[in-house]
């Protein structure tokens, strides 16, 4: 029924009064579109375009995850413990070396053209029996640490303590052999004890750092050692070539020319051979696990740098472990101190030569082979798509 103007019913409502389901509240008369608003969903527009949710792909990517450089240092990418290629062959080659240079150090000593001379003859030998001790060493002990990796190891501490003592072992058979072999006197054994600790320095030396740049840096060393043996021959063509006359300083001059040239060859041949046996490490680790990571370019530069560090601290042992040998030598007469004065002065010189020479090469020649990276492009312009997709939303 309807209610007609004018009449007393005429203020009341057609239907019973309904109450409003959000408030509660019966609605006010007069005010019909507020029934219509339905606040409680108008809004929910506002949620819809959800703005939090846009950069995700970019975070989900995870770029970084896939690229973990650690495995190529230490491990291998499948897991498997890092080894040094053709470690056995460089320990033979190591050990074969330190054997000639024992040989013919006491050919030198023994001989009976060397008289009361014995003692200048040792000193004069002896940087090169520490040298050969101290690259067998770490060849050896790189040989071993093989076997660990072969067999899972992979503990840094277990790895670097059979090290140390595959060093010690080469270090107490050259010593063994130069007390059978040499007049037993003070000068044996100062060469022995010194060729022992130089071994066992040099298999500490193998057992802390990266095994593919630790067989790099013996492989430059051992080709560095039998290049400097080598280049005697050449050495009385040069003096002539850099002016060596009658009087003594043109010899002077002539020798330091004449050292410097050997030092910078024997760099090049250290850099160049470092370089190569890392890249030949990193190919074939990577035939048999293309996946496996590569020498970063401190590697490469640590190889180069290493022979000439090796050389340095072979003359930290030889002055330490040998200071009485090389003492009594400079004791003998002016002449034999003035010369064992200049070979130390030498000695460091072509250390600090071949370290830098040897690095530098290392490192040109492996600048040479890089170039653009298109993983590094591609996963940049997905990270810049995905950022530019998250501002438009």
């Amino acid at each position: 029924m309807s209610n007609q103007p004018g009449s007393s019913t005429a203020e009341e409502p057609d239907q019973p009064a309904e109450t409003d389901p959000a408030t509660g509240r019966e609605p006010a008369t007069g005010r019909e579109p507020a029934t219509g608003r339905e606040p409680a969903t108008g809004p929910e527009p506002a949620t819809g375009p959800e703005p939090a949710a846009g950069p995700e792909p970019a975070a989900g990517r995870e770029p970084a995850a896939g690229r973990e450089p650690a495995t190529g240092d230490l491990q291998a990418a499948g897991g498997t413990p890092a080894r040094a290629p053709g470690a056995l062959v460089l320990a033979v080659l190591a050990v074969g070396w330190l054997a000639a240079m024992l040989w013919s150090t006491r050919a030198a000593i023994t001989s009976a053209q060397a008289g009361v001379t014995a003692i200048s003859l040792s000193a004069f030998a002896l940087p090169g029996v520490i040298s050969a001790a101290l690259v067998a060493g770490a060849a050896v002990a790189l040989a071993v640490a093989n076997l660990l990796a072969r067999r899972g190891v992979d503990r840094a501490t277990l790895r670097f303590a059979v090290a140390t003592g595959a060093g010690l072992l080469v270090g107490l058979a050259a010593a063994v052999v130069i007390n059978l072999t040499y007049f037993d006197n003070a000068t044996t054994n100062v060469i022995a004890g010194t060729a022992a600790a130089a071994a066992t320095i040099g298999g500490a030396v193998a057992g802390a750092g990266n095994a593919r740049v630790a067989g790099a840096v013996v492989t430059a060393a051992l080709g560095a050692l039998v290049f400097v043996v080598a280049f005697s021959r050449a050495r009385d063509p040069l003096f002539d070539l850099f002016g060596a006359g009658d009087t003594q300083e043109s010899v002077v001059t002539a020798a330091k020319w004449v050292s410097r040239t050997e030092s910078l060859l024997a760099g090049l041949v250290a850099g160049l051979l470092a370089f190569a046996y890392l890249t030949w490490a990193r190919r074939r680790a990577q035939r048999h696990d293309p996946a496996a990571g590569d020498v970063r370019w401190p590697g490469y530069l640590l190889a180069g740098a290493g022979p000439g560090l090796l050389l340095l601290l072979a003359e930290v042992v030889i002055r330490v472990g040998g200071r009485s040998l090389l003492d009594l030598a400079g004791a003998l007469s002016e002449a034999d101190s003035v010369a064992q004065t200049s070979l130390g002065t030498s000695r460091v010189d072509n250390g600090i030569w071949v370290l830098f020479v040897g690095a530098l090469t290392a490192l040109i020649a492996f600048g040479r082979t890089l170039g653009p990276s298109p993983d590094d492009d591609a996963g940049e312009d997905d990270e810049a798509e995905a950022v530019e997709a998250g501002v438009d939303r």
